[in-house]
C-alpha cells in the first residue's frame, strides 16, 4: 500500500487506542494483529441463536410442551430485561438523576407490558388436554419457582411489604431480615391445602433461593424503587404515576394473567391443582387476596380498596 496517507479521523482513533492500550502497558500492535486475523461478526454467532434454540428439551411428546417451554423462557428473559434496569438504579453507588429513574421504571412498565400483552400464548395458545398430560409429567417444577421475578420484587419495594397482608404491620424498615423472610407473602401459595404444611415445590425453590433472596433485601434496604423515589423524588408527579403502573402491572395485571391460565386449565377438577406442583393457586394469585403493593402511599383510600378487582387502570 506504499506511503498511503490516512484521514485524520483514522490517525486520531488509532491514537486514542494506543493511549487506551498504553495505560494497560499493553501492545497496540498486537490487538490490530487480532483484529486483523479475526472473522467477522455474524448474527447467529452473536446472539448464539444455534445454543438458544437448542434448550428446549420437553419431557413428553405432546407438541404443545414445546409451547410451554418457550414461553417460559421468554417471561424469563424479560425479567432479565426489567433486572438489568433495576439494577442500574437500585445497585448503583451513585446519586440517581432524575430523568434517568424515570427512564429506567418507564421501561420496566415496557417490559411488563410486554409480558402481559403476550400471556394469551397460555391462556388460549395450548390444547387443555395436552397441557394437562404433559404438565403431570414436569411436577413438582412450577412457575411458581421463578427467582427472578422475585428479585425484581425485592428490588422495587422495602421487603417487609411483601409479608402476608394479615402479618404485614408487624414489621417496618428495622425489622430482622431473616424474620421478614420467613413471612413472605408468596411462601403461603406452596403450602399444602389440607395440612399447611410446604410442599417439595416450596422446599426445592427456598433450598435454591433463600441465601440469594435474604442477601438482596440486605443490599437494596436502603436503595430500592421506593426508598430512592422518597430520598429524592418524593412529590414528583411524573415519576409517581410511572411507579404506580410498575405497582398496577406488576401486582394485579401480571397475577391476573396467571390466574386466567389457571382457571382455564385447572378449573375443571379440584384434582388436577397437582398439575400446579402444589401450589395453591386459587388463593395465591389472586391480587385482591394478597394485596401486595409497593407504593401503597401512591395510592387513594378509594384505589387500595379496590386494589385487584380491575385489570387496568
Amino acid at each position: 500500500m506504499g506511503n498511503r496517507n490516512f484521514s485524520e479521523e483514522i490517525l486520531t482513533q488509532l491514537e486514542k487506542l494506543e493511549a487506551k492500550y498504553d495505560a494497560m502497558g499493553q501492545d497496540l500492535s498486537a490487538y490490530l494483529d487480532g483484529l486483523l486475523h479475526s472473522d467477522y461478526l455474524t448474527y447467529w454467532d452473536y446472539i448464539r441463536l444455534d445454543t438458544l434454540l437448542s434448550l428446549q428439551t420437553p419431557r413428553t411428546s405432546f407438541p404443545d410442551e414445546k409451547i410451554f417451554i418457550l414461553y417460559h423462557q421468554i417471561t424469563e428473559l424479560y425479567f432479565k430485561l426489567i433486572l438489568n434496569e433495576q439494577d442500574q438504579l437500585i445497585m448503583s453507588t451513585e446519586t440517581p438523576e432524575r430523568d434517568t429513574y424515570l427512564k429506567r421504571v418507564k421501561r420496566m412498565n415496557r417490559y411488563f407490558d410486554h409480558l402481559i400483552y403476550s400471556f394469551d400464548v397460555m391462556i388460549d395458545g395450548m390444547d387443555p388436554e395436552q397441557f394437562l398430560n404433559f404438565r403431570m409429567s414436569l411436577l413438582p417444577s412450577s412457575g411458581f419457582q421463578s427467582g427472578q421475578y422475585r428479585l425484581v420484587e425485592i428490588g422495587s419495594t422495602d421487603f417487609h411489604l411483601l409479608t402476608c397482608s394479615d402479618t404485614r404491620d408487624t414489621y417496618g424498615d428495622e425489622s430482622d431480615v431473616n424474620e421478614i423472610y420467613e413471612h413472605l407473602y408468596w411462601k403461603k401459595g406452596a403450602t399444602e391445602l389440607a395440612t399447611g404444611k410446604k410442599t417439595l415445590t416450596l422446599k426445592q425453590f427456598e433450598k435454591k433461593y433463600s441465601d440469594t433472596f435474604v442477601s438482596r433485601a440486605r443490599e437494596v434496604r436502603k436503595t430500592n424503587l421506593r426508598k430512592l423515589y422518597h430520598d429524592f423524588f418524593e412529590g414528583d408527579q411524573e415519576i409517581a404515576e410511572a411507579l404506580k403502573n410498575l405497582d398496577h402491572r406488576a401486582n394485579v395485571q401480571w397475577p391476573l394473567m396467571h390466574y386466567k391460565s389457571a382457571v382455564r386449565y385447572l378449573q375443571k377438577d379440584p384434582e388436577v391443582i397437582k398439575a400446579t406442583g402444589g401450589t395453591n393457586w386459587q388463593k395465591y394469585l389472586p391480587p385482591r387476596r394478597q394485596q401486595v403493593i409497593f407504593y401503597p402511599e401512591l395510592w387513594s383510600a378509594e384505589e387500595l380498596a379496590q386494589w385487584g378487582t380491575r385489570e387496568k387502570l
